[in-house]
């Protein structure tokens, strides 16, 4: 769900990176910035500076981890109940 309000700060940058995968302009939408890419940019890019994150781009915030998740594994490995190991 879109942001009603601009996000700032770790918000923003927690936002940015979960639709970081959609391009920036499903970003900055969903972030609360609507069409205005320019204002979503420079105030992530502000953002990732007050937290010592290195990103030039959105894709950067996209972490192996995400990668990852998302590759899966196809199966689970676990007992049948609870109890039985």
């Amino acid at each position: 769900m879109a942001s009603s309000t601009q996000l700032y700060g770790t918000e923003l940058v927690d936002c940015a990176r979960a639709n970081a995968k959609q391009g920036i302009e499903t970003a900055a939408y969903q972030c609360g910035y609507g069409d205005d890419l320019k204002t979503f940019a420079q105030e992530l890019k502000k953002a990732c500076e007050q937290m010592n994150l290195q990103v030039k781009e959105l894709s950067e915030l996209i972490t192996d981890q995400d990668m990852i998740l998302e590759m899966g594994t196809g199966e689970i490995i676990a007992p049948d109940t609870a109890s039985e190991l």
